[in-house]
């Protein structure tokens, strides 16, 4: 008997082997369209759901550091393919009210080892995954029955099916989470800070940098997004008087209407930002919040990513989405699809290094958004000084990656 015909008898024999094999994922911005790839890889069956009826474009930018990110993204054959299109943003710095350089951050601090829009890292893992993985765009999950023969599941428009297994990987406000956690307290916490993103025509001279301006509680920011003839305008501000705000994150014309009111009195290039909300339409706004779980998976449910550990802004998300699709699939498979074990060393493997960046960016309002006076010109001083710091490079390296790289991976057959 040839080798060729033993190794395909041994495949097959794997296959019949591996149990739950059909598995539903909710969300195609990150997480899941990674889970996909690794999950086909492994030899199952991914179907994506998502409510959005296409792929959503431009968008702001996310980043990877460290050897763990970059090395999943390697394994996956992308890391070329994220690097050909990454921004190359090069300086970013802090400005008074005339747009005069007050500090610079060094690239690393800001954009990670590559930098690279959502829309364009969505775009390539859709692409990477489309051919091993169905897709249901415009629609949603609105009913979840566990039982002994899998995950009954209702959909706002496709008809009912049952999965062996479903993974949240639905972002802040998943419903997946709503549905299967349901005894659960609120998991969101919100860290006091909004965020606002939008494009808008780059008329203001950038070239691959980005210009940021602060005054107490609030920072406007515009970075360049090269290739597209678009800069990328960002609003973080402190909630007013450190109350939270009451808002439907469904509803965009009230939340522009929230930013445009906090920035009112706002001067440098804020007005002529807002000026464009209008015509913005890939508007964004959001609490800064994390997701804080005793246990992410319920049954046969799981999540992932934003959906069951979302960290906020200096939390390594993006990375962190990545790493957790690569950990979950190899765990499914390693487990021949038994998704009690599985589920289990996920999370063992993948709490500790969620909790460093959730500290992390516990620590993010500070820097987003300092309070006074006093604490903006604390943080520019800093950023004037790093350059100075012996030694510079290492430091900046080490502020960069620390929490990024704080992991082991284990490897997959």
């Amino acid at each position: 008997m040839s080798y060729t015909i033993v190794l395909h008898i041994c495949i097959v024999l794997v296959m019949d082997a591996m149990r739950n094999q059909n598995i539903l994922i909710s969300g195609a911005s990150v997480a899941g369209p990674a889970l996909a790839w690794w999950l086909a890889h492994h030899g199952f069956r991914p179907t994506v759901v998502e409510r959005a009826p296409h792929l959503r474009g431009g968008g702001y930018a996310v980043d990877f550091r460290g050897a763990a990110h970059l090395s999943v993204l390697a394994q996956m054959g992308l890391l070329d393919q994220v690097k050909k299109r990454q921004t190359h943003l090069s300086a970013t710095t802090y400005v008074d009210q005339d747009s005069r350089p007050v500090a610079s951050m060094p690239p690393g601090i800001f954009a990670g080892d590559v930098e690279i829009l959502r829309g364009d890292l969505g775009q390539i893992l859709y692409e990477a995954t489309r051919a091993g993985t169905e897709y249901l765009f415009g629609d949603s999950i609105t009913g979840l029955h566990q039982d002994a023969g899998g995950v009954h599941v209702t959909f706002a428009r496709s008809a009912s099916r049952t999965f062996d297994l479903v993974i949240g990987a639905d972002g802040l406000h998943s419903g997946v989470r709503a549905l299967a956690f349901a005894d659960q307290p609120d998991p969101v916490t919100d860290l006091g800070l909004y965020v606002a993103i939008f494009g808008v025509p780059d008329r203001y001279g950038l070239d691959h940098e980005g210009l940021l301006y602060s005054v107490p509680g609030k920072t406007a920011a515009v970075f360049s997004a090269p290739g597209t003839g678009q800069a990328v305008a960002q609003f973080f501000f402190a909630a007013p008087g450190g109350q939270p705000i009451e808002f439907d994150y469904r509803d965009p014309g009230q939340q522009q209407k929230i930013l445009a009111s906090v920035f009112d009195d706002v001067g440098w290039h804020v007005p002529d930002l807002l000026g464009q909300l209008p015509a913005a339409d890939d508007f964004y706004f959001d609490s800064v919040s994390q997701v804080q779980l005793d246990r992410w998976s319920a049954g046969r449910v799981a999540l992932a990513g934003d959906a069951g550990y979302a960290a906020g802004p200096g939390g390594n998300g993006t990375g962190t989405a990545v790493v957790a699709a690569y950990v979950l699939a190899g765990e499914l498979a390693a487990a021949g699809g038994d998704y009690r074990v599985a589920y289990d060393r996920y999370e063992r493997l993948l709490r500790p290094y969620v909790a460093r960046g959730q500290k992390q960016a516990r620590g993010g309002a500070g820097f987003l958004a300092p309070p006074t006076e006093k604490k903006i010109a604390q943080r520019d001083r800093f950023f004037r000084l790093l350059p100075y710091l012996p030694p510079a490079r290492a430091l900046v390296k080490h502020l960069s990656t620390r929490t990024a790289t704080a992991i082991k991976l284990p490897e997959y057959a």
